[in-house]
């Protein structure tokens, strides 16, 4: 008898270490299932078995996955998909809908990577203008230092290159959490005092994810 309990103590024991975590909770798989269907929560469990997958990889090889994975979504504009000329979705809003404009493909990409443990203070979303398109667009850029070139991860080009390599591109500015920067091709520029404070915007998705969970 006392072979067999601890038998399954130890059976328990192996199972909770081989369980994934849970990086989106599954209260959040839940609302996301309930306001968007099936398949959007079958992307949302996708994400999460990727970020297990890749938990333990190099910051390179993170910004690699996640790059791709959110790039499989469509775009669409806020007008056609929220009605409104501009909305930030948060990214499980994004999974949601399979679908957003460049700042949500941004805002995904960031906070999953600050979830798989990069540090905020190398990633930043960076408007440019799209000389192709002749019309404002929003990457994010990854600083492996503050002085370094930065990678730019973009849903127009796909391929991570450096900033430097994105002749296609003219930065404007560049924020995170922390700061808002006068944009500069090979770096952060200068920072804006109290720039934070005024994107409204970006105070408003976090405000949202706070209250929503999402």
């Amino acid at each position: 008898m006392m072979r067999k309990i601890c038998f399954i103590f130890l059976s328990l024991i192996v199972l909770t270490l081989n369980a994934d975590p849970d990086f989106i909770k599954q209260e959040t798989l839940k609302i996301v299932e309930a306001k968007y269907g099936q398949f959007a929560k079958k992307r949302a469990e996708a994400l999460n078995k990727l970020m297990n997958e890749i938990i333990t990889l190099s910051a390179a090889e993170k910004l690699e996955k996640v790059n791709a994975f959110f790039n499989q979504m469509q775009f669409v504009s806020d007008k056609m998909l929220w009605g409104v000329d501009d909305y930030w979705a948060t990214r499980m809003e994004f999974i949601g809908k399979g679908a957003g404009d460049c700042e949500d493909f941004v805002i995904s990409k960031y906070f999953t990577l600050k979830q798989l443990g990069v540090p905020s203070e190398r990633l930043f979303f960076t408007y440019v203008k799209a000389i192709k398109f002749q019309q404002a667009h929003m990457v994010l850029t990854y600083y492996e230092t503050p002085t370094s070139i930065p990678l730019v991860l973009d849903n127009i080009n796909r391929k991570i290159m450096p900033a430097t390599q994105r002749n296609d591109l003219i930065p404007v500015y560049s924020f995170n959490g922390d700061a808002l920067y006068l944009a500069k091709q090979q770096g952060l520029g200068q920072i804006v005092p109290s720039g934070m404070k005024k994107n409204k915007k970006w105070q408003e998705l976090v405000d949202k994810i706070r209250r929503e969970g999402l």
